[in-house]
């Protein structure tokens, strides 16, 4: 019974590093760090309440989740111009306050890829 209780922490431990690998850090125009999960652009799509950065060439192109696109236009525009150009995208989740998703938003709209950190 212990060795299996060791082997599902161990492969617990294995799904925690792979999801790390996929992470990137980025640091917002406040110097906060964030871990950003990077995901396909080949099979992207609006998740839910998901946040999502598009980028090109390691510049933010467009931040904001569905609903954004839904209520603003201008959101709406930049996302489509955003689309033709990001050659990367990535994901967090969003905090559940307006006031929070907004300040995320505006923080990780002028982020930049941060190199020699772990995002572990």
């Amino acid at each position: 019974m212990q060795r299996g209780k060791l082997m599902m922490v161990a492969a617990e431990r294995f799904e925690e590093l792979k999801a790390s690998s996929r992470a990137t850090n980025w640091r917002g125009r406040s110097g906060r760090f964030y871990a950003l999960a990077a995901a396909r652009i080949d099979a992207f799509s609006l998740d839910g309440a998901e946040l999502y950065l598009l980028a090109a060439d390691d510049c933010v192109l467009w931040v904001g989740t569905a609903a954004d696109l839904i209520g603003e236009p201008s959101s709406r525009a930049r996302f489509r111009a955003a689309m033709l150009e990001a050659d990367a995208v990535f994901h967090v989740a969003a905090p559940q306050s307006d006031v929070d998703r907004m300040t995320l938003i505006w923080d990780l709209e002028g982020a930049e890829p941060v190199t020699g950190l772990s995002a572990a």
